[in-house]
């Protein structure tokens, strides 16, 4: 596979490479990151390999990552599909500064195509459910942003299942604009999404774009190392701490085992292993260096055999809950069945 290997997101006719370029790290704002000039190598890399999918955010590097993509698609924007966000709040103290309400989606989105330099988003996220916006809103609002030419299609992200089913559905009986993408974290590391996330994306007809899919570097292994070598976490960094468990770092002794026996980086492995999970689309890439990308871009040219993809799925699984473990039970099965087999 390359990354002009290009596949629909979802139910469109939308192309995009099967990794996506995220841009969280371009910008240092945050303290962490890379230069501009940083940013335009890997921006470049990607580029050049066949890329085709660029996902960023208003809120990343307060506005920086957005305005730097902006500069990097001068006279090639229709050459990419341009994805972003909106959702949080970047004005303190302002409740409609924040939220997927329609005041804030205008402001957001207007926003947005002035740091990119723009008059059209490829791929509009809502990055987080807000817990109280109408649904209704939401959904007639981004449908007046599609018909008024500022954003083609529309993706979900950081949302429950439940949440987007009725979306959808809404959208349809509306006659309104659906959401085709769904981004959520998905890795070794974080699995509880195939409970009920991946499937209804694979109902619904939504590519899963993950994001994380390295657990924060812990899936490379670097935490596995005594403490003396490397502190193991940041204490004020609670999304990195909440990955380092025993389970969690015997898998990740596991994919750097695997990573010696392919002779490739665990960090390959570990993408292998999501890429080719099903119903994921395109898995977005977070590189601070062009060598950190070209490196994580190698996953796409390996194939993990049944035997090790079965250990990392066994190391890695988690409880999936009801209903699933209950319809999965023999005596169910049967009674709901008949003891025939049905296949879909």
């Amino acid at each position: 596979m390359e990354l002009n290997d290009y596949r629909l997101l979802g139910n469109s006719g939308l192309r995009v490479s099967p990794m996506c370029l995220g841009t969280m790290t371009f910008g240092e704002d945050w303290g962490w990151g890379a230069s501009e000039d940083e940013s335009r190598k890997v921006f470049d890399t990607y580029a050049s390999r066949g890329g085709n999918f660029i996902d960023t955010a208003d809120l990343y590097t307060n506005g920086t990552s957005e305005k730097f993509v902006g500069r990097f698609l001068e006279n090639r924007r229709d050459q990419f599909v341009l994805a972003t966000k909106y959702s949080f709040n970047q004005r303190q103290g302002d409740p409609n500064a924040g939220g997927n309400h329609r005041k804030h989606l205008k402001e957001a989105l207007d926003g947005s195509l002035k740091r990119l330099n723009t008059d059209y988003i490829d791929l509009y996220w809502v990055h987080v459910y807000d817990g109280v916006t109408p649904i209704e809103e939401l959904m007639r609002a981004l449908d007046d942003a599609v018909r008024a030419g500022k954003i083609l299609y529309l993706g979900v992200s950081d949302f429950p299942a439940w949440k987007i089913s009725q979306a959808n559905t809404l959208a349809l009986f509306k006659g309104w604009t659906p959401f085709v993408g769904l981004q959520i974290e998905y890795s070794l590391l974080e699995r509880t999404v195939e409970r009920d996330l991946i499937p209804m994306a694979q109902d619904l007809g939504l590519g899963v774009t993950p994001w994380s899919p390295l657990a924060g570097g812990v899936l490379t292994g670097k935490y596995n190392k005594p403490a003396s070598d490397e502190k193991r976490y940041k204490e004020d960094d609670p999304h990195l701490k909440k990955y380092l468990s025993e389970k969690n770092l015997r898998v990740a002794e596991e994919v750097v085992k695997i990573s010696k026996e392919v002779g490739r980086s665990p960090a390959q492995v570990a993408l292998a292993w999501l890429v080719a999970r099903r119903g994921v689309t395109s898995t977005i890439l977070g590189a601070r260096t062009g060598k950190h990308l070209d490196d994580n871009l190698g996953a796409l040219s390996l194939t993990l055999s049944d035997e090790q993809i079965r250990k990392l799925d066994d190391l890695s699984a988690v409880d999936m809950g009801f209903y699933n473990e209950f319809v999965a039970q023999p005596h169910v099965k049967n009674f709901l069945s008949g003891g025939t087999k049905v296949t879909r």
